[in-house]
């Protein structure tokens, strides 16, 4: 089974998000901090991350490059309600990045597209 972790700190989005994704066979981890979720990483690499950017005290760019800093066998995906962003290169390490939308099929076909390249699936 794909562990996944979920990063976001809108609580009700975090909720959503790690219910569609259990749904889906993932098990789930969430973290609704960037400073927890650098935490969560040093228990144990997850197979993939969906990182909110907009975060305090630390936010997702911070936290993709204290990642890469660690390992670069992890992806992540940038999931952000900002579309200005994905042109700015500190997010280029990320493996995807998708804007928040109410429909999460883009944000789900990015998470399989990138477990699927990695040979992980769900259970």
């Amino acid at each position: 089974m794909s562990r996944i972790l979920i990063v976001e700190d809108d609580a009700n989005l975090c909720l959503l998000y790690a219910s569609e994704f259990a749904d889906e066979g993932y098990d789930v981890i969430t973290a609704a901090r960037g400073d927890d979720a650098l935490r969560q990483i040093e228990s144990g690499l997850p197979d993939l991350i969906v990182l909110d950017i907009k975060m305090e005290p630390k936010d997702g760019l911070e936290v993709l490059d204290e990642l890469l800093k660690r390992t670069k066998s992890v992806p992540v995906v940038i999931n952000s309600a900002y579309p200005a962003f994905k042109s700015d290169f500190t997010t280029w390490g990320a493996d995807a990045y998708v804007v928040k939308s109410s429909d999460l099929s883009e944000l789900k076909a990015k998470v399989r597209a990138l477990l699927s390249a990695g040979a992980i699936s769900p259970s």
